[in-house]
């Protein structure tokens, strides 16, 4: 990162026209320009984090951010930076002589506050910026970084930009969107954003939320995108190529909007054409669909893994090309991205040893649709997972404390004990209190909770209520413990010794 710690600080024109005023004006502002240098130089810059256990340096003190504004100007080929401007727009919770934004990957060329210059350098993987004047608490502030946004990484570097064979997608999860764009990078902090990215004419560019225009001048167009809900950094999504946006309508008129290569338009329609069902088949188990808009981006990139990205899911175009994967194995991965819409995206959680409340409901939704669609009975693969979550739990940690990633795999926290462990808890759950106020609970949870952050406390404290029962012992032995607890209504299920089968597909 190629950064200047002390911007010159330029005066701004003065209104007054007596020229000894207006010598002082200048004089003032250059002695705070060399005041914040100061500042820098005697409180060494250092990376903050707002605490979280898996990722302690990920996120910032002092602030929640209200919105992003991110423009891009792609270059026309991916193996270059594209030009950016990050606008931050942000509540002070603290008195702040300086802020850290999480930024590690591009050149920082400006940054303001305020509309004013601002010193910046960088400590760890932080952008941190000193503003020509303290911060007060409780005010509101501007935040703008003009910077590059590099698509190309370091081996060690996981997430960020995908590189597709004709342009570009965004896999921010868990802690890469500040790969891409200086922001505060955690779930905790959710906001509103704004897309704009500029792309030469012949791609399609498509971003989370609802298009808000498409100016073309010259050789370049500029689009335009806007969520109409809260959301956290990871679950960004910017797609840019030669591609075809396929339109139509769910339940109730929601408008969907599917992205795919161009030339693969007419053979991905019948999958394509599910969504719709799937849609209905997830309201009817936990109510209305809870943005403004969905559809799935087919990036033709080799990934390994699919991706919820805020009304856009992200999946490998290969997926549902590959003869090998049956139907309705990819249908059930299907309805597993869209399920996380409503668990994990509209109710976050609120710090990553809380992932098991996204991936447990994926997974549990996956395999439920598979029993009702597919004859693929739900117990049989819970008896499965019930075999084999001792050892998970040995290898990954409890589903409610996974064990931290090891060094350089930052999204080593994707074991199966967040997976079809986590869904086991959901299984066991349901033969603890019963289906009628399982799928009570289901529903009111995401209701309770929308547009925004939950943790693990709150959904024992919903589950204790709306069952009328006190289930911190169950909760304690099924999320915490380092053995698996004997399953209510099934004490013939014990633990099995390890099979060599072939890995599941990562589905995120």
């Amino acid at each position: 990162m190629l950064l200047t710690p002390c911007p010159r600080t330029r005066p701004r024109p003065s209104r007054l026209r007596m020229p000894t005023l207006r010598r002082r004006r200048t004089a003032a502002l250059l002695a705070s320009a060399v005041s914040v240098c100061l500042v820098a130089a005697a409180a060494p810059a250092e990376p903050l984090g707002v605490g979280d256990r898996l990722y302690p340096y990920l996120g910032n003190p002092g602030y929640d951010v209200a919105s992003y504004d991110l423009s891009l100007t792609y270059p026309g080929t991916n193996d270059r930076p594209l030009q950016a401007v990050t606008t931050i727009d942000a509540w002070t919770t603290a008195d702040l002589e300086r802020l850290n934004l999480d930024f590690a990957h591009g050149t920082v060329r400006s940054v303001e506050v305020d509309g004013r210059p601002a010193g910046f350098t960088s400590a760890g993987e932080d952008l941190v910026v000193t503003p020509e004047h303290p911060l007060a608490e409780r005010s509101r502030t501007r935040i703008t970084v003009r910077h590059t946004s590099d698509p190309v990484y370091r081996e060690d570097q996981q997430g960020g930009w995908v590189r597709t064979s004709d342009g570009l997608a965004m896999a921010n999860q868990a802690d890469a969107a500040h790969l891409v764009f200086p922001c505060n990078d955690h779930p905790s902090d959710k906001a509103m954003f704004t897309f704009r990215i500029t792309a030469p004419n012949g791609y399609t560019a498509v971003a989370n939320g609802l298009p808000a225009g498409a100016e073309r001048v010259g050789r370049d167009t500029t689009w335009t995108y806007r969520t109409q809900h809260p959301m956290a950094t990871e679950l960004a999504q910017v797609s840019i190529g030669r591609s075809a946006v396929v339109h139509r309508a769910g339940p109730h008129g929601l408008p969907l909007r599917d992205v795919v290569p161009a030339a693969d338009r007419t053979a991905l329609e019948p999958w394509l054409a599910k969504t719709p069902d799937q849609i209905a088949w997830m309201e009817s188990k936990v109510g209305r669909y809870p943005f403004e808009t969905y559809g799935v981006l087919m990036a033709q990139a080799s990934t390994g893994f699919e991706l919820e990205t805020q009304t856009l899911s992200l999946f490998e175009k290969h997926l549902f090309t590959e003869p090998a994967y049956p139907r309705w194995y990819i249908e059930s991965i299907m309805v597993h991205e869209l399920s996380h819409q409503w668990f994990g995206n509209s109710v976050t959680p609120r710090s990553w040893s809380d992932v098991w409340l996204n991936e447990g409901h994926a997974t549990w939704y996956e395999a439920l649709y598979a029993e009702e669609t597919a004859d693929r009975p739900l117990a049989d693969r819970m008896k499965a997972a019930y075999g084999a979550s001792d050892r998970w739990r040995e290898a990954g940690g409890p589903p409610a404390r996974p064990k931290p990633p090891a060094p350089g795999q930052k999204i080593g926290i994707f074991r199966p004990n967040i997976y079809d462990g986590a869904a086991l808890v959901l299984y066991a759950l349901r033969q603890e209190i019963g289906t009628p106020a399982f799928e009570r609970l289901q529903r009111i949870w995401v209701q309770e909770h929308r547009d925004t952050t939950a943790t693990t406390s709150d959904f024992v404290r919903l589950a204790a209520a709306v069952s009328g029962r006190d289930l911190r012992g169950f909760f304690q032995a099924w999320l915490y413990g380092e053995t698996t607890p004997p399953m209510p209504g099934h004490p013939d299920w014990k633990p099995q010794p390890p099979t060599r089968t072939a890995p599941p597909r990562a589905r995120r």
